[in-house]
């Protein structure tokens, strides 16, 4: 079954940088897209950066532009979001997640939580 599995999150200071993973088993992880989500307490879950199947395209929130970057290891199944210049207000949880099949069926990993505080 489609699994996947975030880790590296944790406390940070504001201007720190924190490195996700996404460990992704059970489809064809090379030829699909993968997302990054996150949701802060109180709001709404929002996208902070796609990527799709070979990497040749990649969509930032504005948000995060210039400071963080995703990429993606087809030969590991793994997906990376690369955090630099952290800020407060980064603080969420953060989703991995794809959408597969014909009738684009979500999936969502656990999350995993990144807290930017001093």
């Amino acid at each position: 079954q489609v699994q996947l599995v975030e880790s590296g999150g944790g406390l940070v200071q504001p201007g720190g940088s924190l490195r996700l993973s996404c460990a992704a088993s059970g489809f064809a992880f090379s030829t699909s897209t993968m997302n990054w989500y996150r949701q802060a307490p109180g709001k709404e879950r929002e996208l902070v950066v796609g990527i799709t199947g070979f990497g040749s395209g990649t969509n930032y929130a504005d948000s995060v532009k210039g400071r963080f970057t995703i990429s993606r290891d087809n030969a590991k199944n793994t997906v990376y979001l690369q955090m630099n210049s952290l800020k407060p207000e980064d603080t969420a949880a953060y989703y991995c997640h794809t959408r597969l099949g014909r009738f684009r069926e979500d999936y969502w990993g656990q999350g995993t939580q990144v807290t930017v505080s001093s």
